[in-house]
């Protein structure tokens, strides 16, 4: 039988559901909801954290943009392992590392080491999404993909959630750093995939049995890494520019207290939790670029009752609608881009390409924060938004789809 050198023989064929495909996925939910609970607080405390100590909302903004920047490198560590080592181990090791890291954060005596904190959180932040999206993709059934795409998605607006939910209970009362305490959760998760959640059996089918077979397939997959890192620059920066500033802009032209922004948020990431999970599943019958393409399309057409609403209760269904329509479109991501990721190279190359997207699109809560200078945040925000959801609908709809094909064979 002919196989590629540096190629594992095939093992007999593996279930067409792994029984641990339920754990799997919860551990991939939880860590991206982890994940994206301490990005979020800071984009909750930006102004506390601003004021404590002695910075402007623009330089608290580039520590987020020093999170994203840093999330390519731990995308490329962790997915290396994870293709040649295989996707528990690399899990397990980030999960005790952000957790480290976010507790730290709440200990930052100065400016400086916020900054250093918050990119090294970065690396355990771009290592999560890429390891676990596989994993639980992977034991997924193929013709349930979508959905439960969607509902791992969205476990980063349920980190935003929770994130709304602490903050409403804590800040008032004892300040911004007790927030980041809440982050050693992480570290247990990783005892529950340890005991739960079994190696890949997709991997164990192709897996790499050396360095140099495993970079020669990367390399040979160079044109797809490059169109994923432009679909993920543009789908950050749809979630980014609706996102990390809307906080701010609630407190700034409708004055909201911290109680009524943190509030609306989670009110707004039920949105984007169902978004996420009903678009998914549509995306199982319509495919995975058409499901994308729609919800931006309809986002763009919130725009005015998202930022220019004329009364508090418009506001708030905006708010709820523009979310469902972010989420909904990244809710079809992890099956999308997974599925365009061939067998051996899927723990590294869509988890790499998002984080470089990640990073480029980094610039957009810096871009968000200076328009607003000259103008309303109102209109930067619906300036940026238009601007992003047309190129994230043009990006995804040239691309290509191979939606609910059959890891492993």
């Amino acid at each position: 039988m002919d196989r590629t050198p540096g190629i594992a023989p095939p093992s007999p064929q593996a279930p067409q559901v792994a029984p641990d495909h339920r754990p799997a996925l919860l551990a991939g939910f939880l860590g991206w909801t982890l994940d994206a609970f301490d990005f979020f607080l800071v984009v909750m405390c930006l102004g506390a954290i601003g004021k404590e100590f002695g910075e402007t909302d623009e330089a608290v903004a580039f520590a987020l943009l020093l999170t994203l920047a840093f999330r390519p490198v731990g995308a490329f560590i962790f997915g290396l392992i994870a293709d040649r080592y295989g996707r528990r181990l690399p899990l397990m090791l980030d999960l005790v590392f952000f957790s480290i890291i976010e507790v730290l954060t709440g200990l930052s005596p100065n400016f400086t080491t916020f900054l250093v904190l918050r990119a090294l959180y970065g690396i355990g932040m771009g290592a999560e999404w890429g390891v676990g999206a596989s994993l639980a993709m992977e034991k997924a059934p193929s013709r349930r993909r979508g959905i439960l795409s969607g509902l791992l998605q969205e476990g980063y607006a349920f980190g935003y959630l929770l994130a709304a939910a602490c903050y409403f209970l804590i800040f008032p009362r004892f300040g911004w750093r007790p927030l980041f305490f809440v982050g050693g959760a992480p570290a247990l998760l990783a005892i529950y995939v340890r005991y739960n959640v079994k190696e890949s059996e997709v991997w164990e089918k192709v897996r790499h049995t050396d360095w140099r077979s495993l970079f020669r397939e990367i390399v040979g997959n160079w044109r797809l890494f490059l169109y994923i890192t432009l679909l993920m620059a543009m789908m950050n920066a749809v979630s980014h520019g609706t996102q990390d500033l809307y906080p701010t802009f609630l407190q700034r032209d409708w004055h909201f207290s911290p109680q009524m922004r943190a509030a609306l948020t989670a009110f707004s990431m039920v949105g984007a939790i169902i978004g996420g999970i009903v678009t998914g599943m549509v995306s199982d019958r319509i495919g995975r670029r058409r499901a994308i393409m729609g919800t931006l399309v309809l986002a763009i057409l919130a725009i005015p009752i998202w930022v220019f609403a004329p009364s508090l209760t418009v506001l708030w269904i905006g708010a709820f609608v523009m979310q469902f329509m972010v989420q909904g479109a990244w809710g079809v991501i992890p099956a999308h881009i997974t599925e365009l990721s061939p067998d051996g190279v899927r723990g590294f190359l869509p988890g790499f390409a998002y984080q470089c997207g990640a990073a480029i699109a980094g610039l957009i809560p810096l871009l968000d924060a200076r328009v607003a200078e000259r103008m309303s945040y109102a209109k930067s925000l619906a300036l940026v938004g238009v601007v992003v959801f047309i190129l994230a609908a043009v990006v995804a709809g040239l691309g290509q789809e191979r939606r609910a094909v059959r890891f492993g064979e």
